[in-house]
């Protein structure tokens, strides 16, 4: 009986085989470097990475390609894979019917630029409420040109809500393509069109740099600053809308705080108001250090717990310049701390910078970084210490996590509390230290999210940009040396003899056409050790990039910077991208080196650059949005000058 029942048990194998034909135990992504796609090169479904090789396989064969962006530390795109990508039912029909191409979006930004375009088109011309984010879905044609799409779907009707599942969405698709492929056509053609004039700009008209618009930035972002909690883009009747540092309003700020004019009192108050409520929120790394990416409510109290490496490089100038305004004892151990964490957990031994830290372990998003009740208790049994940290971070009061954990954060700045208990703050904080270190020892102990090892110049450059002004500023020589370092790996390992960057590195490999971004914030690193340590050698690789990057980016009848090079692949559009977000504009980066290098250097044809770059991206952000991109109202105040 038990021998009938293994060849029963050997049949339903065969035939859950022929059932599940054409999945894959290891596609074509083995070969990467990025921690992303590797991550799905043993997933069944038979992914390619973006390349002539899958692009030409889809035209050959007639396939709609299924396009998937994501990157290492998304924790939809995680849920996405478990869900979808390792089902090998759902993996069949995809070899089957499609060219499955899968996208870091870190490694291509200018893949991920256009058709998250696209889908923010697609989603208009629907008119199906719907936003954008990670992980981006989409479907194209065999020529490339996208049709539909969304962002994350369940794997199967009912899986949650009433959400369609990916299995029937995909079945759908194919059959409209069998069924009428002229109409998707049409359909793709539309949109292309649409995300080519919007990523383009049909009117590409310059506007020329006016007193006013400094001013006018400041007036938006007042019109949009969350005067209770700081932060911007805030909704009231929505308490649970996402919330981000935007390091480049507050960079803006620091620089109509350092001008002195008559907005510098209120840009303080703004400045303060916000590093102050991150430096207390969940957002924050309390136990060691860093900032996690942002915020899901309006209070910075419990964050999307990845850390990424541009947010951290651009808060360590922020705080930096902030510290040299206010004298904040609390930002000075920011930085501190900030640093502690680069160094231990960040940097690789070539010394260059590595990409981010999930925000998942064990499948569970910040599963690392949460405690319950129960779990401080038993780590804190001296009942003093205990009393005065559950006090302090919040432990006193219900979960603030998924109803059952804590993330650990301050009610109030440390100041605020020394005063509130009547003792120094510099004794406050030799209470609290050795508390917070018996909890990160014991949370070291956990299983760690996965580090994204992969290098990238342009974040490296930021990064090199906040240790250099956290060194400058707070004088320490070592910040300077880890920056130094971390520039000659880049300047060795991702540059070749002439003097062009590559994107990414990893496995001792440099590899992919840098963007704009690559040279411009290197560049800005590179700047930022000139100003700390007075070396012309930064200046003068600085220069260098500088001259390379207009070469291969300048526009030279528009004016400003291309995103991607004039030799680039060419893709459906070639945008310049002149808005700052979570990272800011190459444009936007580039005209205020372009200003300093024309000081630096006395040649002035770079302050020509700049005010042309500029006047450009004026011209594309458009009167409506002033605060598109507040550092070019830094460039613009020096140009004034």
């Amino acid at each position: 009986a038990a021998g009938d029942d293994k060849k029963a048990d050997e049949k339903d194998d065969e035939a859950a085989g022929d059932e599940h034909e054409g999945i894959v135990t290891e596609n074509h992504l083995v070969g990467e470097t990025s921690l992303y796609l590797l991550m799905h090169a043993k997933n069944p479904v038979d992914w390619y990475p973006w390349g002539p090789t899958a692009l030409d396989k889809a035209r050959k064969e007639n396939k709609i390609i299924f396009l998937s962006i994501g990157y290492s530390s998304c924790h939809w795109c995680h849920v996405m894979e478990h869900e979808s990508f390792l089902d090998k039912e759902i993996a069949a029909l995809l070899n089957k019917h499609f060219v499955c191409i899968k996208v870091d979006r870190e490694e291509r930004p200018d893949v991920d630029g256009i058709y998250m375009q696209s889908l923010h088109i697609f989603n208009q011309i629907s008119r199906n409420g719907r936003g954008g984010g990670w992980p981006l879905s989409m479907f194209l044609t065999p020529e490339g040109q996208p049709f539909f799409g969304g962002t994350y779907f369940p794997a199967r009707d009912g899986d949650r809500g009433q959400s369609i599942g990916f299995l029937t969405l995909i079945g759908k698709v194919d059959e409209f393509w069998k069924n009428d492929p002229a109409s998707i056509k049409r359909d793709a053609a539309a949109i292309t069109e649409h995300t080519k004039t919007s990523m383009e700009g049909a009117l590409n008209i310059p506007k020329a740099i006016d007193a006013e618009f400094p001013g006018e930035i400041v007036a938006a972002l007042t019109k949009q600053f969350d005067p209770e909690h700081g932060g911007f883009a805030f909704s009231e009747a929505n308490p649970n809308r996402p919330k981000f540092p935007e390091p480049a309003n507050l960079q803006f700020l620091i620089d109509r705080i350092q001008r002195n004019g008559d907005d510098a009192q209120s840009c303080r108050d703004m400045l303060t108001k916000t590093l102050d409520r991150m430096a207390s929120g969940g957002i924050r790394d309390h136990l060691w250090g860093g900032f996690h990416r942002y915020s899901v409510d309006r209070f910075w109290h419990i964050p999307h717990f990845e850390k990424m490496l541009y947010d951290n490089g651009q808060l360590a100038s922020v705080y930096a310049e902030a510290y040299a305004i206010t004298k904040t004892p609390a930002y000075r151990q920011i930085i501190e701390e900030m640093v502690q964490f680069l160094r231990a957990e960040m940097t690789s031994p070539e010394g260059g910078f590595y990409t981010a830290l999930d925000a998942d372990s064990e499948g569970e998003e910040g599963k690392f970084y949460r405690w319950t009740r129960e779990e401080l208790e038993e780590a804190l049994p001296d009942e003093e210490s205990r009393k005065l940290f559950f006090a302090i971070y919040g432990i006193d009061e219900a979960p603030n996590f998924e109803e059952e954990f804590y993330a650990p954060q301050l009610a109030s700045t440390i100041a605020a509390v020394a005063t509130e208990r009547k003792v120094e703050e510099s004794e406050l904080e030799a209470q609290l230290r050795p508390i917070r270190r018996k909890l990160f020892e014991l949370r070291e102990k956990r299983q760690r999210p996965l580090t994204d090892q992969k290098i990238l110049t342009s974040w490296n450059g930021l990064m090199i940009r906040g240790l250099a002004d956290a060194g400058r500023i707070l004088e320490k020589p070592e910040y300077l040396d880890h920056a130094t370092a971390a520039a000659d790996f880049i300047l060795k390992s991702l540059q070749t003899e002439d003097g062009r960057l590559k994107r990414t590195y990893g496995k001792g490999e440099a590899k992919l056409n840098a963007y704009l971004n690559d040279y411009a914030f290197l560049s800005h690193g590179l700047i930022g050790l000139h100003m700390a340590t007075g070396d012309d050698k930064w200046l003068a690789a600085a220069h260098k990039l500088t001259d390379k990057q207009i070469e291969l980016f300048w526009d030279e009848k528009g004016k400003g910077f291309y995103f991607t090079s004039d030799d680039h692949e060419l893709l459906l559009a070639r945008a310049k991208n002149p808005t700052d977000g979570a990272q800011p504009s190459g444009n936007s980066i580039a005209a205020l080196n372009l200003i300093y290098l024309a000081k630096a250097t006395k040649e002035p044809v770079y302050r020509e650059y700049a005010k042309e770059t500029v006047e450009a991206m004026r011209g594309l952000n458009n009167d409506r949005f002033p605060h598109a991109a507040p550092l070019l109202g830094i460039a613009a105040a020096e140009l004034i000058e």
